[in-house]
Order: structure tokens, then sequence, then C-alpha cells
């Protein structure tokens, strides 16, 4: 029997979703003091959305663009990357990160891939932070819903920035928004990758498509569906039973680290105030 498809489930309005979280944008940055937002763009479609959208809410000057290649990453990334800065006519820098990361890397002969792209996504942290010390902009998230759920992010690399624009996006989401607002195709038609090494692509990583796991993740948590309910509409059972055993064990990359009680008014606890907080 062929697997179900319900993709439309998941459309979005594009005009509407694009004026609110414009609207985050502009909001977040204002009230952070901060003079723009910085972020890395890797030549793919989430960093492109991210920074389209951060262009409109905050004006083409005041979002800074990173390029930070490593020895292994692809030239056809800087072009894609050049594409969207050249489309917004954002400032831009670049930064290579392999002298910084392979100090490290070096010294561990036997490191797998795994560790050596944590290194890279969280040296690629250090340089946007660097980059919002120096020029006072704040640094810009480019992770998706779907990636977040899955647990597929560096805890203190990609996920570790100051606002997060496109983590409500499913991927199937994130390119309806991208073509809604003219993101270059080639961008947007390129197989989705970290870019972490030679041949490295997010699909053949987790071992199934986006297009598949969103489905089960809309029904999952948007919809609310039990395993059971999920693999009654039709999809693979073994594939409902990993997607969300990943959800579950990554629980942890959501949240602050969990802050131990002792007194009466505990950090994340008790003592929690709403978004527009002043402190006044």
């Amino acid at each position: 029997m062929p697997a179900p498809d319900i993709r439309h489930r998941l459309s979005i309005n594009t005009a509407l979703a694009r004026q609110m979280l414009t609207g985050f944008i502009r909001d977040q940055i204002e009230k952070a003091g901060a003079k723009g937002a910085v972020l890395g763009l890797s030549g793919g479609i989430d960093s492109a959305l991210s920074a389209y959208l951060s262009a409109e809410a905050l004006g083409a000057q005041n979002v800074l663009a990173v390029r930070m290649p490593y020895k292994t990453s692809s030239q056809a990334s800087l072009t894609d990357a050049d594409l969207v800065i050249e489309a917004l006519g954002i400032p831009s820098i670049t930064v290579p990160i392999t002298g910084m990361a392979d100090a490290l890397i070096e010294q561990f002969p036997d490191m797998n891939n795994l560790r050596r792209g944590n290194i890279m996504a969280r040296t690629r942290m250090i340089v946007l932070y660097d980059q919002s010390a120096a020029r006072g902009l704040l640094p810009m998230g480019t992770s998706n819903k779907t990636e977040f759920l899955l647990g597929y992010s560096t805890i203190y690399g990609d996920s570790g920035v100051a606002l997060h624009p496109i983590a409500d996006l499913y991927k199937y989401q994130v390119r309806q928004l991208s073509q809604a607002l003219g993101v270059p195709q080639p961008v947007i038609d390129k197989a989705p990758s970290a870019d972490l090494w030679e041949g490295q692509t997010d699909e053949g990583e987790l071992g199934f498509t986006y297009d598949a796991v969103d489905q089960v993740l809309y029904l999952l948590v948007d919809e609310r569906y039990t395993v059971d309910e999920v693999i009654a509409e039709g999809f693979e059972a073994e594939f409902v039973h990993k997607v969300w055993r990943r959800v579950k064990s990554n629980h942890y990359k959501r949240t602050m680290p969990n802050v131990a009680k002792l007194s009466s008014r505990t950090i994340g606890h008790d003592f929690l105030y709403l978004r527009d907080y002043t402190g006044r």
C-alpha cells in the first residue's frame, strides 16, 4: 500500500506568516536594544529564508551575513550564499573556520564525523557571538521545527542563538514561504545539507526524507495524534516509532538546562515573566 500524502495539511498562509515573522524579528531586536541581526549564511534554504525575513524586518543594511567555510565545505555553498547576499544587498563577511576547528580536531586522531561536526557548529557560533559583541547585533537562528523536534541540531552550536524566527516552521513550510518571498530557486531546489563534511546531506544522515517525516511530526505534535493513530493513517509503524523516539530522547535540546530547586523562587520554575517584561 502506498504511503499516505497529507502534505497539503501543512500548508500555511504565507502572507500572514511573513507578517508575523517579520514583526517578531523587529520586536525582538528593538527590545534587546540591538542595532540589527547577524546570522550564518550557509547557502541553504533555512539561512536564506532567515536572511530574507530579517532584511525585510530590519532593513538590509542592518543584517550581517557571515559565511564560515571549513576546508571541506563545497564551493556551491559559497556560491549559493552569494546569490542571497546579492539579491538582498546585505553586508557580508567571510570567516574561514578551518584553523580554529582543526586546532582541536587534530589533537584527537580518532575523532569521528559527529564530533567534528559539533566542533564546526560551535566554532561558527563563537564567530557569530564575536560579531554580535563587535557590532551590537543579535545572533539570529536559522533552524526549523523539523530539525528541533528530531534533535538535528547542536547545543551551543546552531541552536545557541538569541532568537529563532523559523523554528515553528516545518521544512515543507520553509520551502513554501521561501518560494513566496522569492528566495533564489537554486537555493530552494538544492539537497538540504549542513555541509559539515564532503558529500553530507541531511536526509542521507537522518535516513528518511523531510517530506515523509514532516507529515508524521505534524500529526504527532500539532494534531496531538498518538503513535497508534498515526500508524492507523497508513504510515509505516517502524518509521513512526523511530520518529517519536527521536522527539522524546532529544527533548533536552529544546529546553534551557534544568535548575535544581532549593529556594522559594527558582529561575525557570517560579521566577517567570511574560516575554514583554521590561523590568519596571
